[in-house]
């Protein structure tokens, strides 16, 4: 099963935001009535590169991830989910799964906060990814470090900006490895890679270039991330808006391996690792990561269901070990009160500290001293 976690959607008219903008707080009838936020034309285009997507090979993409991309910060206000009309829109094909993506690209103005706090959990909600495209050092140690923890706004996809001119921050690798400790991955869209001249994802971030500079910034930014992270943790999506650039779920994977990355490795960030991730993406719905409560189940028939621990008595003369606290050693007194011994009739008696100390108590050195003074008085 392949996976394709970045299907761009085309970016919507100022004239359809403001129409779902405008409609937005109004009652249930006028919204029922509310037109569609894509034009046939950008229906039918999607439409068409999911076939191509579905078909290629006899082996194609199987799960989909749609992305809205948002520069600078998600304001509540002006904010509208262009992804759930969308899919109201297309056709349900059988065996393809369709998911919503949400990027947000961060920059100078996003360190300052860029609209990922709890009070705005409701606009989150619906989608199933949420990733970062940082462009600056700030919010990229800011995606590492603060957002990859587990919380209901975790983001577990770190998108780096490959077709800039130069990587604006540095790959620490403590930061790399903070991230991939909590469970993130770094996503590489091999739109780059074939230049894609003309296509709107190589205007974000803005400032990149497109064609031969792309292709020559892409290859030297990829091959920097697949040394720093050893191929751990790297996801492979496409990011293309043009069919012409689309490629097969194999071309891409020998693709990666040109990074040096081992073959199994660029097979597994196209299928292993987004399927992970989104497994690891529903734990945000839920509390700390966790599904549900650990419990230990024993089948019956087992030697450790059966193994049971012999009962000891209230008031018995022999203590088991496990009584004594680990690391605490019993004194010589209290060994000597719980030691007991056998009579002749058959009762159990404290041996006394004279006859434990193997006949070394007073009465003893009494009867050594008098035997030292006979012979002295004799002599």
């Amino acid at each position: 099963m392949f996976v394709d976690l970045n299907v761009p959607v085309p970016a919507l008219s100022k004239q359809q935001l403001s129409q779902a903008a405008s409609k937005k707080g109004k009652g249930k009838q006028e919204q029922s009535s509310q037109p569609p936020a894509f034009t046939p034309p950008q229906v039918a285009a999607i439409e068409s590169r999911i076939d191509t997507l579905v078909h290629y090979t006899l082996v194609g993409y199987t799960v989909f991830a749609f992305n809205q991309t948002i520069e600078r910060k998600v304001d509540p206000k002006t904010f509208v989910n262009t992804l759930d009309p969308l899919f109201g829109q297309l056709r349900k094909r059988d065996g393809v799964v369709y998911l919503k993506r949400l990027t947000i690209v961060l920059d100078e103005e996003s360190e300052k906060g860029f609209g990922l706090t709890n009070g705005n959990s409701a606009l989150f909600a619906p989608y199933d990814l949420l990733a970062l495209a940082p462009t600056t050092a700030a919010s990229f140690s800011l995606a590492c470090l603060t957002h990859t923890q587990p919380t209901p706004l975790t983001t577990h996809i770190i998108s780096l900006p490959l077709t800039l001119p130069r990587l604006p921050f540095n790959l620490k690798h403590t930061l790399v490895r903070a991230a991939l400790k909590n469970g993130a991955v770094f996503e590489i869209n091999y739109v780059g890679a074939l230049g894609g001249e003309g296509d709107p994802a190589l205007t974000i971030p803005s400032g990149s270039e497109s064609g031969a500079g792309a292709k020559r910034n892409w290859w030297a930014a990829a091959r920097e991330v697949a040394r720093v992270t050893k191929g751990k943790g790297i996801l492979v999506s496409g990011g293309v808006y043009n069919d012409a650039d689309l490629r097969a779920p194999r071309d891409v994977a020998n693709l990666i391996t040109v990074l040096g990355v081992a073959q199994d490795v660029a097979h597994d960030a196209s299928t292993k690792v987004p399927q992970s991730l989104i497994l690891r993406a529903q734990t945000r719905k839920t509390y700390r990561a966790v599904f549900s409560e650990p419990r230990v189940v024993i089948p019956q028939g087992s030697p450790a269901a059966e193994a049971q621990l012999p009962d000891v008595e209230m008031g018995d003369s022999v203590l088991p070990a496990s009584t004594t606290p680990m690391g605490t050693a019993a004194t010589t007194q209290q060994v000597a009160q719980s030691a007991t011994v056998e009579g002749a009739a058959g009762k159990k008696r404290a041996l006394e500290p004279s006859a434990q100390k193997g006949g070394s108590g007073p009465e003893v050195g009494g009867a050594r001293k008098k035997k030292r003074k006979s012979k002295a008085s004799q002599g």
